[in-house]
């Protein structure tokens, strides 16, 4: 209130200011807290809805790294029980690579044969 008498003083204005009276100095005081408690109760509620969407991901990350830690052992136990038959499968291939193919005798190119041209 002070504020404003000054602000009016230098603006050169009449010092009166609507709050000097008691009645509209109530009506003034009340608007003012209503509003600071509606401010309030905004970012409450928005605080409330950034937390909820932040708990909302922590926990579908969670889920996600569950999901992913549990297809990886999958992973890891497919892996394993297919070890021997890798394993016997490689074996085998290189006991049947061990006696060498004969290798086949290679002439070198051979021009085509030369046809003889005819004439009509």
């Amino acid at each position: 209130m002070k504020e404003r008498k000054k602000q009016l003083k230098k603006e050169g204005k009449p010092t009166n200011v609507e709050e000097d009276d008691p009645e509209l100095f109530k009506q003034a005081v009340y608007k003012q807290t209503m509003k600071l408690f509606a401010e309030l109760e905004i970012k409450r509620k928005e605080r409330e809805a950034k937390e909820m969407h932040e708990r909302k991901r922590q926990r579908e990350e969670k889920i996600e790294a569950q999901e992913k830690a549990k297809r990886e052992r999958e992973w890891q136990k497919n892996f394993e029980e297919s070890r021997d038959g890798r394993v016997d499968s490689w074996r085998n291939f290189q006991a049947n690579t061990k006696g060498k193919k004969e290798k086949k005798n290679r002439t070198f190119l051979r021009p085509p044969k030369v046809k003889m041209e005819q004439r009509e």
